[in-house]
Order: structure tokens, then C-alpha cells, then sequence
């Protein structure tokens, strides 16, 4: 293992470009002087954790102050960040999907941003996350290529002005175990981070770009003071940041963050520009925060929308009332269908994501998130509409008390079908993760009818698809139409059915596939069983061996 100053890190292709002298000094730095905090965030979230599955006690919000009293506005938020439209996202870490991104969609527009994802898009291994900063330092300069040798295709950022970048690291939960420090695994969070902050930033400070965070897994306001004082420190320590313009918007994606939206925001000081609404963590947030509460079991996933689902409407009419209030820019969720060859299929894609995104509009978000450029001029349309018709959010809208948080059980019925959808979708995950992906397009309907684009599944789809299907066994939910209680041995029939019939369903799959597949089985039966005994461990956390170890052991059910 190589070893630079007090870093020593694994000999994954392009590292050593990275892990130079100069970038060890300031990353073991940044590591001394921050480390004992991650520790101290990871233990405050524990107790959270505890408290909600001993004594079913939820997150509250902290006593009112001078924060949520007094009149304040965030500093000035930069010009490109106010854009109205849509950013298009994925593994930056996947080059030819990084640079399509970067190009025009079929319509010849570009996505007004680029939110590119080492987190829940990635494939979580210090391979992954070199190769992003790679990627995002020559994207930056213009000079990202890619040739696909198997497909004889060559892959090139096209002419013309490209998307602002949204970088999303790792969060605070995770380590990166193949970087250590006096034998110690890096934070994830602080390696992603400091990497984007040496290289690529170094290349947007030069270019005069605003270099942009998205702050994944926030859940409180010590948190986002956490970065405030990384980018300080950052800026401090490197002088092609001193005079660099730094800026981080949270993802409201954990339950806790819901309580403290608007102190996250004034805890980021000089850095903070807006707040994101993720619907998918914060559905399995929440899961997880009521695992224990028997009257809490949800209904199948795929019924409880935003839009029809009060209280979570109101915790993002929340979300877009902080940001109003204080100036900061309002940024919605994903629309995830991918295209289709069957317009049937892509105009009702399209149907869809056009009323999610007016929804959105109407509440007073700036843009929202899509996961391919096939969909992003209808993703972008709603919008710009609404802002070119000079529409402006009302001074109620712009009240964060008129949108008190409650959190309920949703309307609607639990079903095996709806049981049956989550384990297709961890199953197909999974494999794209023995596989080295993060994200991938998912029909958790294949076989059935009607209409139903692939979906870009990530790690936030497959965390709630497991919370889901883990609640119902520990509180043998019944389906609403037989009766039939939801089980271990229920969920391990219904696992290996659908494994068989994914394989099936393949044209010519090789013996590696078919194992791949087998070895998926087995580890979403771990996952759900971790998560019965309320051990909601991420699976961006498992080393490559730790799975093959699960796959090669008996099975978890």
C-alpha cells in the first residue's frame, strides 16, 4: 500500500495522481482537525436512533431564537444558482454517463446544472471516488474523453457553455477504509470532499466558477456547522481557495434535519445558498425513526406521493418557506424514468414528471433534479414557464410556521404486490452493485401490464425499499386484500421467486450473471435481516469482501 507523508491508500488506478504530496498534507490536516467531529455527529445520531426505537420518541425542534425570530438572509446567492430549470444527475464516477450529462438533451438544451454524485449514485469503493475526481477536474478544463472499446464509441464534451457543478460527496456515516491515517480509515466525507476541494477546485478557481456542495445525510445544525468550519479551514489552508467562492446547499433528507431546516441554513454562515427536498432518504429516514411503532406501518411505497400526501407537502412548503424567508434558492427532487423504445411509455413518463414538476413550481421550488437527459426539457419546462411568467411566491408562502411538521401514517393499503416491488428492486440493485454501480434502470413491473418505464434506482430507492419491507416483518403486517402476514420465510419465498424470475426474463445470461444474481439474493436477505434488529447500516458501508463473505455464508433468512 503506498504511502505519502502520514496517508497511506490503496494503488487503485489514478490515485496516485491524486494522493500527492502536497494534497496528503492538507488532507491529514483537515483529518486531525475534523475527525473528532464526525465521531461526535456519529454518536449524536446514535442516541437519536436509540431513543426513537426504546422509547418511540421523535426528533422535535429546537426551542425558538434569535435564528427563527430575527430577520437574517444568507450572503448572496451566485447568479447560477437562481437558475430556473433542471439539473440532470448520476455517478460521475461512470465517465460516459458524466459526459452525457454534461450535453445537450435531444431537444439541443442543456440542463441548467450538473449534480455529479459520488454518493447515492456511486459505487462507494475509493475506485469510484478517485475516478471522480478525475472527472470532474478535467470536465472542468474541457478535456474529458472516453472511448467504449466493446461499443467502438467515443464519448466527448460537446462545444458550448456547460452546466454549473453541483458535487455530492459521501456523508458523515461513512468511512473510506482503503485511506487511513495512523492506521485509521478516513471519513469518506472528508476524503470526497478535500479531493473535489484540491483538484477541482483548484480548476473552477482558476476558471472563476463557483465551486457548489450538495451536503448529503445532514441531520442537524452542529452538522452543517461542521462545514461551515471545513470549508473555512479549507480556505484558510489553500490558496487557490482564498478568494474562491464556496457555497453548500443540505439535503433535507433525514428526519431529524426536518426539525432544523432553517437553523442548518444559519449554521452554514458564509457557505449556505439554499436546501434540497430528497424524497426518497427522507421517506426511509422516517421509516427507520418509526421502525418500532406498530401504529406506524406504512402502506406500499409506490402509492405515498409528495403531492397527495399532506404531511410530507408540508414539510417541503416548509422547506421552500425557509428558503424564502431567508433568501436561499428552493432545489425540488428527481424524476427518474428512463426512455423507453415504446413512446407509449415515454409520453406517459413524460405526463407524469410535466405534473410533478408544476407541482413543485407552484410550491416555489427553482429547479428540480432528473436522471437522464432524455426527460429533462419536460422536467425543465414547469419552471422556466412559471418564472418567465413573472409569477412570485406570496409573502404567506414565505411563513415557515404555516407548514408545521407532523409526521402521520400515510394513506393507503399495505399489499404483497406493493412487498413484492421492494425485494425485485433491492434484488436488481444489488447485482448492479456486486457489479461496481450505484445507480441503475430498474422495472420493478417487468411482466406486468400497462405502461411503466425503467426507473434510475439508487441508493435511496433501495435504503426505503429494504426500511419497507424490514417494518412490515417486525410487525407482521397484513396484506389488505388475504390477511397474510409478512414474515422471514414469507420474504425469503418471495425473494428466491423473484430472483428466478429476473433471470428468466434475460436474453442469454452468462454463468457470471446468473451467480451475480444468487449472490444479490443473499445479501438483500442479510440487509432486511440487519434491519429487523434495527441495525439500519448502510450499504455504502460493506467492503467488497464483506459482501462476497455474506454471499458465500448461509443465508441471513
Amino acid at each position: 500500500m503506498p504511502t505519502v507523508g502520514r496517508v497511506t491508500f490503496a494503488p487503485v488506478e489514478g490515485a496516485a495522481d491524486l494522493f500527492t504530496p502536497a494534497f496528503c498534507d492538507y488532507l491529514a490536516h483537515m483529518h486531525d482537525a475534523f475527525a473528532p467531529r464526525v465521531t461526535a455527529a456519529r454518536e449524536a445520531r446514535a442516541d437519536a436512533a436509540r431513543s426513537a426505537r426504546r422509547d418511540l420518541k421523535l426528533p422535535a425542534s429546537p426551542p425558538r431564537s434569535a435564528i427563527t425570530d430575527e430577520p437574517w438572509q444568507v450572503p448572496p446567492v451566485p447568479e447560477d444558482l437562481r437558475k430556473p430549470g433542471i439539473e440532470i444527475t448520476g455517478p460521475v464516477s461512470i465517465t460516459p454517463m458524466f459526459i452525457n450529462a454534461l450535453n445537450p438533451g435531444p431537444e439541443g438544451a442543456r440542463a441548467e446544472g450538473d449534480l455529479d454524485d459520488d454518493e447515492d449514485s456511486a459505487g462507494h469503493r475509493l475506485v469510484d471516488t478517485v475516478r471522480a475526481a478525475h472527472n470532474r477536474t478535467l470536465a472542468v478544463r474541457r478535456e474529458l474523453a472516453y472511448h467504449d472499446a466493446e461499443r467502438n464509441r467515443d464519448y466527448a464534451v460537446q462545444d458550448g457553455p456547460l452546466p454549473f457543478f453541483m458535487h455530492r460527496e459521501r456523508g458523515l456515516h461513512l468511512d473510506e477504509p482503503e485511506v487511513t491515517i495512523g492506521q485509521k480509515p478516513v471519513s469518506a466525507a472528508i476524503l470526497g470532499t478535500a479531493l473535489t476541494l484540491f483538484h477541482a477546485g483548484r480548476a473552477q478557481a482558476e476558471a472563476g466558477q463557483g465551486i457548489y456542495f450538495y451536503l448529503p445525510k445532514m441531520e442537524s445544525a452542529t452538522e452543517a456547522a461542521f462545514w461551515r468550519d471545513f470549508f473555512a479551514e479549507s480556505q484558510a489552508s489553500l490558496d487557490h481557495l482564498r478568494d474562491a467562492v464556496i457555497r453548500g446547499i443540505p439535503l433535507v433528507e433525514s428526519l431529524p434535519a426536518v426539525y432544523e431546516m432553517e437553523e442548518m441554513l444559519h449554521a452554514l454562515g458564509p457557505y449556505a445558498a439554499g436546501l434540497n427536498a430528497a424524497r426518497w432518504d427522507l421517506k426511509a429516514s422516517i421509516l427507520e425513526f418509526v421502525m418500532a411503532d406498530p401504529d406506524m406501518v406504512w402502506p406500499d411505497r409506490f402509492g405515498v406521493d409528495v403531492k397527495t400526501t399532506d404531511f410530507l407537502s408540508n414539510i417541503f412548503r416548509r422547506l421552500v418557506a425557509v428558503c424564502l424567508k431567508h433568501g436561499a434558492v428552493a432545489i425540488g427532487g428527481m424524476a427518474t424514468a428512463l426512455p423507453s423504445r415504446d413512446e407509449a411509455v415515454n409520453e406517459a413518463a413524460a405526463a407524469s414528471i410535466r405534473a410533478d414538476k408544476e407541482w413543485e413550481a407552484a410550491q416555489g421550488f427553482t429547479r428540480g433534479w432528473v436522471a437522464h437527459i432524455f426527460h429533462m426539457g419536460v422536467a425543465a419546462a414547469p419552471f422556466k414557464e412559471r418564472s418567465d411568467s413573472g409569477w412570485r411566491p406570496s409573502a404567506e408562502m414565505a411563513d415557515p410556521e404555516r407548514y408545521p411538521i407532523a409526521i402521520e401514517r400515510p394513506a393507503g393499503k399495505i399489499t404483497l404486490e406493493g412487498t413484492r416491488r421492494n425485494l425485485r428492486t433491492l434484488i436488481e440493485y444489488v447485482e448492479g452493485w456486486l457489479g461496481g454501480r450505484g445507480a441503475k434502470g430498474i422495472d420493478s413491473l417487468a411482466g406486468r401490464p400497462g405502461l411503466h418505464p425503467a426507473l434510475m434506482e439508487d441508493l435511496a430507492t433501495a435504503r426505503i425499499s429494504v426500511a419497507q419491507t424490514a417494518q412490515r416483518i417486525v410487525h407482521a403486517a397484513e396484506d389488505a386484500e388475504t390477511g397474510e402476514a409478512h414474515d422471514l420465510a414469507l420474504i425469503k419465498r418471495m425473494l428466491v421467486a423473484e430472483q428466478e424470475d429476473i433471470v428468466a426474463r434475460l436474453e442469454k445470461p452468462d454463468e457470471a450473471t446468473r451467480e451475480r444474481y444468487q449472490q444479490a439474493a443473499k445479501v438483500t436477505m442479510q440487509w432486511i435481516k440487519n434491519y429487523t434488529e434495527y441495525d439500519f447500516r448502510s450499504l455504502g458501508s460493506y467492503t467488497r469482501d464483506d459482501l462476497a463473505a455474506i454471499a458465500a455464508a448461509p443465508d441471513a433468512i
